[in-house]
């Protein structure tokens, strides 16, 4: 990683070095995965938190692992629409564009929900009525579940006027997820249900989807606990990379690399 100044820094086996990474641009798998990797950095959003060097660095890294799972999509929208729909069958509409790292907006007094957060990748949709829908996805790759802060008064009040509006958690879940382990999981669910209370009226269906490997209990048991506190399940769902892969729907190559590479 790039040393900060003042600061010594340490070998570390699971990171490439920085001049390295960007000239090879060796933590991805292919072309195809390359190319979205640079639409996505030549098109910056308001606010982003995108860690560049960690992106081309960290092999152990969620994002770089997230473009390696879904970027072969981004060039092929027929295919990206056959995958969602296998994965996810319940999602409605077509698939008219994917977005990596991607929020509705950041940081906007009275929209969404006021804070930073994204989707590591996210499906737009065009619905029958010519609304839009939007899958958004976290993926998580070795992470452990971790508890985080309490949030702040002003974006304790947005979170809980979300949640109220959406209906869709149990009255429990704000006495309960605040500064726990669950709260990204939260956060994450509750900006695709922001887009439906948006005041352009633009969307017209939400979900979310928490993507995983089959051997991380952590996320798998906090999934579960999440899912507990909901009243409507509907918009919330947890996939495993190995279902993904399994269904056979990405490019065997693709697959077949991405396999050997992330899974144990």
């Amino acid at each position: 990683m790039r040393p900060k100044p003042g600061k010594t820094t340490r070998l570390l086996g699971s990171r490439i070095a920085l001049d390295a990474a960007r000239e090879s641009q060796a933590n991805f798998l292919n072309d195809y995965i390359r190319r979205a990797v640079c639409h996505r950095l030549a098109n910056p959003q308001p606010h982003q938190m995108l860690d560049e060097d960690r992106l081309y660095c960290d092999l152990l890294a969620s994002t770089p692992m997230c473009f390696n799972l879904f970027g072969v999509l981004q060039a092929d929208l027929d295919l990206t629409d056959r995958a969602v729909h296998t994965w996810w069958p319940d999602v409605p509409g077509h698939v008219r564009e994917v977005l990596f790292e991607w929020s509705p907006g950041r940081r906007l007094a009275g929209q969404y929900l006021e804070n930073g957060s994204a989707f590591d990748v996210a499906f737009e949709l065009v619905l029958k009525d010519g609304k839009r829908g939007i899958l958004g996805v976290e993926t998580k790759y070795h992470e452990d579940c971790k508890r985080e802060n309490v949030p702040n008064t002003d974006r304790h009040r947005r979170y809980e006027e979300v949640t109220g509006n959406s209906g869709v958690m149990s009255s429990e879940s704000m006495a309960t997820i605040p500064g726990t382990d669950l709260q990204q999981i939260w956060l994450d669910h509750l900006l695709a249900l922001s887009m439906l209370q948006h005041a352009s009226r633009v969307w017209n269906w939400a979900g979310f989807v928490l993507v995983h490997p089959a051997r991380n209990p952590s996320y798998a048991r906090a999934t579960e606990r999440y899912r507990a506190l909901l009243e409507d399940t509907a918009s919330f769902q947890v996939s495993t990379i190995e279902s993904l892969l399994d269904a056979d729907v990405l490019p065997v190559t693709t697959a077949s690399v991405f396999e050997e590479r992330y899974l144990w």
